[in-house]
C-alpha cells in the first residue's frame, strides 16, 4: 500500500516519439503511480491545485500534446519544478535514428510530424524539438537496444515506491572506439592499465576471466586506483542519495571494451555491494559480441 505523503513524487515521461515513452507510461502505472498521457501542457499544473493526490504521478509529455510548443512545455517542467510540494523528475526515453525509423516501418505508422508519410522526417524534427527536454532529464534510458521487457527492468529500478528505497547504481563498461554511452554521470578511463589483449593466452578472454582479472589487478597503478575510485564514490554516492537522485550511471572505458573496462567495473561492482548498495552491471561490447 502507497502511503500518502506530504511531498509527492512527480515524474514527468518524455522524448521522441516511438522511443518508448507510452510504454513507460504503463510501466509506471504497474509500479503504482497514477498515469496521464499526453495532459495538455497549460493543464498539467492545475493537476496539483487544491487538496493532494495520495499516489505518486507520471505525466506523459511530448509533441502530440495538445498545445505543444518547446517553450511551453520548458515552462511546465519549470513550473512544476518549483512548486516546493512535488518531487519532479524527468525521464528522457531516447533512442537513435536507425531505430525509430525501423520502429515506425514495423508497426506501419505514420509520424505525426510527417505529413507527407516520410517517417524520417518527422523523427529529425521530432529530436530537433525535445533537444532542450534532453538536457533538462534527470534520467535518461536510451531504448534503442532495450526490448519491454529490459525497459520494464529499468523503469523498476530507478522508481522503486517505499519509504526503504535506496539509490539505485548502474555500471557499465564500454569501447572508447564505439563512443561513451548515453546517460553516464561518473566516467573512468581504465587504457592506462596492462593490457591484457597483447597476451596471446588472454586475447580472446574477457574480464570476466579470472586469469584476465588478475593480469590487469597485477598493474602497479590498479590498487591505488581502485581505492581512488570506490573512495570517491563513497563520498558522492550518499550526496546524491540525500539530493533526492533515484540513480546513477557509473561508466569504465578502455580501447575494446573487452578486458580492462570489463575487469575494472566486475571489481567495482563487487566494492559497492559489500558496502550495501543495489549496483545493475553491464558490459556493452561483450553484449555485442554475444548477439553476433
Amino acid at each position: 500500500m502507497i502511503d500518502k505523503v506530504e511531498v509527492m513524487h512527480v515524474i514527468l515521461v518524455t522524448g521522441p516519439s516511438g522511443a518508448g515513452r507510452t510504454t513507460a507510461i504503463n510501466f509506471l502505472e504497474d509500479a503504482g503511480f497514477e498515469a496521464i498521457d499526453n495532459v495538455p501542457l497549460t493543464l498539467a499544473p492545475r493537476l496539483f491545485d487544491g487538496s493532494s493526490l495520495n499516489r505518486p504521478l507520471a505525466l506523459g509529455l511530448d509533441t502530440r500534446n495538445r498545445d505543444f510548443s518547446i517553450n511551453q512545455m520548458m515552462d511546465t517542467i519549470d513550473e512544476l519544478a518549483s512548486n516546493d510540494k512535488l518531487k519532479v523528475e524527468v525521464l528522457y526515453l531516447d533512442c537513435t535514428v536507425d531505430m525509430l525509423i525501423q520502429r515506425f516501418s514495423e508497426a506501419r505508422r505514420r509520424h505525426h510530424l510527417s505529413p507527407d508519410g516520410v517517417a524520417l522526417a518527422g523523427i529529425l524534427t521530432d529530436l530537433e524539438l525535445m533537444q532542450a527536454a534532453r538536457t533538462r532529464a534527470d534520467i535518461l534510458i536510451d531504448t534503442t537496444k532495450l526490448s519491454p521487457q529490459q525497459l520494464h527492468t529499468q523503469i523498476t529500478k530507478y522508481f522503486m515506491l517505499g519509504s526503504t528505497k535506496k539509490l539505485a547504481i548502474s555500471v557499465q563498461s564500454f569501447s572508447y572506439r564505439r563512443g561513451v554511452p548515453r546517460g553516464i554521470d561518473m566516467m573512468f578511463d581504465c587504457r592506462f592499465l596492462r593490457n591484457p589483449h597483447w597476451q596471446k593466452d588472454l586475447r580472446d578472454e574477457t574480464g570476466l576471466h579470472s586469469d584476465v582479472q588478475a593480469f590487469v589487478s597485477s598493474d602497479k597503478n590498479f590498487l591505488k586506483f581502485r581505492n581512488k575510485i570506490l573512495g570517491l564514490a563513497e563520498l558522492v554516492i550518499p550526496a546524491h542519495q540525500a539530493e533526492g537522485r533515484s540513480y546513477l550511471s557509473i561508466g569504465f572505458g578502455c580501447t575494446g571494451g573487452k578486458h580492462r573496462s570489463v575487469t575494472v567495473a566486475e571489481i567495482f561492482r563487487n566494492d559497492l555491494q559489500l558496502n550495501g548498495w543495489h549496483v545493475t552491471i553491464r558490459h556493452r561490447e561483450l553484449m555485442v559480441q554475444s548477439a553476433q
